[in-house]
């Protein structure tokens, strides 16, 4: 049986809360490093500030994190997101926009910092999909587009990187944190709906981030037994 890499220092946006913070802490017990970005303190752990909707503060947050790092990266994980509910007439154009830009553009900037650390390391990525990047829902046009760009986006970084790095797509169903919290009622989960823990979430990232070199996990749907979005 081939045992599993070493974690390493793992990048990781939106890291000061939700699924990016769980991802933090069970890198951290699996013996790796978190190096986090985010607009708010994570805590325990080295972080730099920065706003995923300007992808200029973006690569500089990872070049900081790198260099406090001895400069190696051995993953990035991209679990910073927001939302922008409504129908696309209805939504303001900066919101709509911001959207693509933290999603889709924030994903892209980081990962485009990385990848010559990740090259010399022979790292992984691991991005955040979701299951409305694969199935079209009427008032998320924002954020269908954003993660439909995010899945493209990480199946063509898949072919065109290929032997040189790990990644992997994570496609998530609903989990307990705050993303919903802003929402108008009609957009939040209701009373009964089962959702995730991301804690658990969390280990099957670690799982991706830890396969040996040339064994790669390729796309995970991680989601409630009774996810209402998926299939």
């Amino acid at each position: 049986m081939t045992e599993s890499t070493t974690l390493g220092n793992i990048v990781i946006t939106g890291g000061a809360s939700g699924l990016g913070a769980a991802v933090a802490e069970a890198v951290r017990k699996a013996g790796g490093t978190p190096l986090v970005i985010d607009r708010a303190d994570p805590g325990d752990f080295d972080w730099e500030e920065a706003d995923l909707g300007d992808p200029g503060t973006a690569e500089r947050a990872v070049a900081a994190l790198a260099e406090r790092a001895g400069g190696e990266v051995h993953g990035v994980f991209t679990a910073a997101g927001t939302d922008a509910c409504g129908r696309l007439d209805e939504v303001p154009t900066a919101d709509w926009e911001r959207v693509i830009r933290v999603n889709l553009l924030g994903t892209a900037a980081v990962v485009r910092a990385a990848l010559p650390l990740l090259r010399r390391t022979h790292g992984r990525v691991v991005t955040v999909a979701s299951t409305l990047g694969l199935r079209a829902l009427p008032d998320a046009t924002a954020y269908c587009a954003s993660k439909f760009g995010v899945v493209g986006f990480t199946r063509a970084l898949a072919a065109e990187t290929a032997g040189e790095i790990g990644v992997t797509m994570l496609v998530p169903g609903g989990m307990h944190t705050a993303f919903f919290d802003d929402r108008p009622e009609q957009y939040k989960p209701g009373p009964d709906a089962k959702l995730n823990r991301p804690e658990d979430v969390a280990d099957a990232v670690v799982f991706a981030l830890s396969q040996p070199a040339g064994c790669e996990i390729r796309e995970m749907v991680v989601c409630p037994s009774t996810e209402t979005s998926w299939p």
